[in-house]
């Protein structure tokens, strides 16, 4: 009776799945019949009202307050808000990837995005060495692949699919047209972006989520666990590590910006100091997170912590 019962709640998820994944993908179906623009500004107003209304925006409404206590109701609602409104133009800018990123280095004209740290991607794309950029879900960060291939650099990015398998998959054939090589949050992925590294290749990847197995580290003041994948892989192949990030600009616009390499911190021995550089990695996405609170994911479960610590 039991196995029967297992496969019966299987098959109703996959068609749970399977059903939210059209009702999705009909919508953007619909939305990419609009002028750009437009689309994003529908699903804008559409995600403001709604947003809400999940009970994801309480996760996020008691995480706003926690980081900025200082803040009265009325800013951490305008907030959240916002962070609607970026995480709904997110999903509708997958369908219009050919026609929004438009960065032209050799253009006269500035276009919808412009990019700070031209003459970093130009170096980096010079050296014969690895390399390790870093990122979080802040503004549009699909952008910064696109970016690097605009300037003949090959990035093969670490990313995590979505639960559902067909929205994974339809996500996975948009992004692969014009990222290059993406790598699977999965078993195997650690060995995968160190073959990449230890070829002289370079990755990218998104350092700002919940990662139960990771180090203790600090997010807004407040304890939470750090993947130490970037950090090792820092460590073993001894390689440059930037960070970069795209933001939201008024009117549709956007910039994207790459730094210098960090300066990272090294135990007695030399080597990366594995903890000391994830919270260094912390508290560069928590800069970028405090100049624009609101294109950040707030109902993310960051500070969800479980066990014991784990070094």
């Amino acid at each position: 009776m039991k196995p029967l019962l297992r496969k019966l709640g299987r098959s109703l998820k996959t068609a749970e799945h399977w059903l939210t994944a059209q009702v999705s993908l009909a919508a953007l179906a619909l939305l990419r019949r609009l002028p750009p623009d437009k689309a994003l500004n529908f699903a804008e107003r559409v995600a403001r009202r709604i947003g809400p209304l999940f009970g994801r925006h309480r996760v996020a409404l008691d995480n706003l307050r926690k980081a900025y206590p200082e803040k009265s109701d009325a800013e951490i609602e305008a907030i959240a808000s916002d962070m609607w409104a970026n995480m709904a133009r997110l999903a509708v800018e997958y369908v219009f990837l050919d026609k929004l990123f438009d960065f032209d280095p050799e253009a006269a004209e500035p276009g919808r995005v412009e990019v700070e740290g031209i003459e970093i991607f130009k170096r980096v794309r010079a050296e014969d060495r690895p390399h390790i950029f870093f990122t979080a879900h802040i503004g549009n960060f699909e952008f910064l692949p696109i970016a690097a291939a605009t300037f003949g650099l090959d990035v093969s990015s670490l990313f995590r699919p979505p639960n559902n398998p067909y929205i994974a998959d339809y996500i996975h054939r948009t992004r692969r047209t014009a990222m290059g090589r993406l790598v699977p949050s999965r078993a195997g992925a650690a060995l995968q972006l160190a073959r990449i590294l230890e070829e002289g290749g370079n990755i990218g990847a998104l350092v700002d989520q919940k990662f139960m197995r990771g180090v203790r580290t600090r997010f807004f003041g407040r304890e939470c666990n750090t993947s130490p994948l970037v950090p090792k892989l820092a460590r073993q192949y001894d390689c440059d590590v930037y960070p970069a990030h795209c933001i939201r600009l008024p009117g549709g616009r956007f910039r994207l910006m790459v730094g210098e390499k960090l300066v990272l911190p090294r135990d007695e021995g030399g080597g990366v100091d594995i903890e000391r550089m994830a919270q260094q990695l912390n508290d560069v996405v928590e800069e970028w997170v405090r100049a624009d609170p609101g294109q950040w994911m707030w109902f993310h479960k960051r500070w969800d912590i479980r066990g014991k610590r784990r070094r």
